[in-house]
C-alpha cells in the first residue's frame, strides 16, 4: 500500500513514523499546499492529513485513492460527500488527545485565574527584590472552588474536564446537543450567561458554527474566564477579542478559524495583554498523544487492509 503523509510537520519533528512504514511504502511530505494538494496525492493508496482540505479538487489526481486517515479526530477538513462519491473510505482517531488538551485547558483556566505569567515576571524583572516585600497580592486572585464551570460539549475531552473541575471544586454545567443524565445541562445561553469559567470542546459543524456569538459573549459575566480548545470559528473571534480587549473577559485560545491566523486578526491587537492566554494550537500535542495518534493511523490502516472497520467516518 503507498502511503503519504501529506504534512507531517504538523504532528512534530520528534516522533517516528516507523509503525506507518510497518504496513506500507510511506512517503513523507512536511507540507503541503493547496496549489501542489493534487501532485503529491496522485498514485496514493492511502492518505494521512492532519489539516490540509481533501475534496473535489485537492484530490483531482488522486485516481487510485481507496483510504484517508485523519492524523485528529475533528474531521472538518475532509469532504466526506465526495469522499462517498468516490468510494473513498474515511478514518479519524478518537480519544489520543483527552488527557493533553484536558491537561492544556486546566492550565490555561489556572493561569488566567491566577495570574502565573504576571507574578513570576515580578520575581524575574527584579521588582521581587527591589521592593523589599516578603510578599506580593495584586493583582487579586481569587480560588476556582466555588466557581460555576460551564462545558460546552460533553465528548471525551468535555467529560475529562469536568471531572477536573469537579476535583477543583468547581459546580459543572454543560451543553450538549443530546443531554446526559450524569450531568446537569442546560442550554448555550444559560451557560453563557451564569458561568464564571467556559471551556469549549465541541466538534465544528453547522450545528456549532459560532455557537458562542457576539451577544453570548456580551450576556457573559463581568470577569468570566472563556478557553477555547475546539475549533476556531465554533466561537465569534471578534466578539471575543473585542470582550477581552475592554477587559470584560478572560480569554484563552488555542485554536483558530484559519491558522495560522493572519497579522490583521484581531487577537494580534490583544496578545500581549495581561487577561488573554493564546497558544499555537498545541493543547492535543503533547508527546505521548501524538504518538498515540500515529500507533491509532497504523491500526486503522491495518484493519481496513483486513476489510474491516475502525474508527470509519465514510
Amino acid at each position: 500500500m503507498r502511503i503519504k503523509v501529506l504534512d507531517a510537520a504538523t504532528l512534530g519533528e520528534d516522533i517516528s513514523f516507523d509503525c506507518l512504514r510497518a504496513v506500507g511504502d510511506v512517503t513523507i511530505f512536511q507540507n503541503t499546499d493547496l496549489a501542489r494538494c493534487p501532485e503529491q496525492a496522485a498514485d496514493a493508496d492511502c492518505i494521512i492529513v492532519n489539516k490540509v482540505k481533501m475534496n473535489r479538487e485537492t484530490l483531482r489526481c488522486a485516481n487510485n485513492l481507496k483510504l484517508i486517515c485523519v492524523a485528529a479526530t475533528g474531521f472538518d477538513n475532509i469532504d466526506v460527500d465526495y469522499c462517498k462519491e468516490k468510494g473513498i473510505a474515511v478514518c479519524n482517531v478518537k480519544g489520543y488527545s483527552t488527557d493533553s488538551v484536558a491537561q492544556i485547558t486546566l492550565a490555561m483556566v489556572l493561569s488566567l485565574a491566577s495570574h502565573l505569567p504576571e507574578y513570576a515576571a515580578f520575581v524575574e524583572d527584579g521588582r521581587y527584590t527591589e521592593s523589599g516585600v516578603a510578599n506580593r497580592l495584586i493583582p487579586v486572585y481569587h480560588e476556582l472552588a466555588g466557581k460555576t464551570w460551564g462545558i460546552v460539549g460533553l465528548g471525551n475531552i468535555g467529560k475529562k474536564v469536568a471531572a477536573v473541575a469537579e476535583a477543583m471544586g468547581c459546580s459543572v454545567i454543560a451543553h450538549k446537543r443530546t443531554p446526559d443524565d450524569n450531568y446537569t445541562c442546560v442550554d448555550i445561553d444559560t451557560l453563557c450567561e451564569t458561568s464564571d469559567i467556559i471551556t469549549v470542546h465541541t466538534p465544528l459543524n453547522e450545528g456549532t458554527n459560532n455557537l458562542i456569538s457576539a451577544e453570548r459573549i456580551a450576556k457573559m459575566k463581568k470577569g468570566a474566564i472563556v478557553v477555547n480548545v475546539a475549533r476556531g470559528a465554533v466561537c465569534d473571534e471578534s466578539a471575543l477579542a473585542e470582550a477581552a480587549g475592554n477587559g470584560d473577559i478572560y480569554l484563552g485560545v488555542d485554536v483558530y478559524t484559519k491558522e495560522p491566523f493572519a497579522a490583521e486578526h484581531p487577537y494580534n491587537r490583544i496578545s500581549n495583554l495581561h487577561n488573554v492566554c493564546l497558544t499555537p494550537h498545541m493543547a492535543w500535542g503533547s508527546y505521548e498523544a501524538r504518538c498515540r495518534c500515529l500507533d491509532e493511523i497504523a491500526k486503522n490502516i491495518i484493519s481496513f487492509k483486513n476489510n474491516e472497520k475502525r474508527n470509519r467516518i465514510v
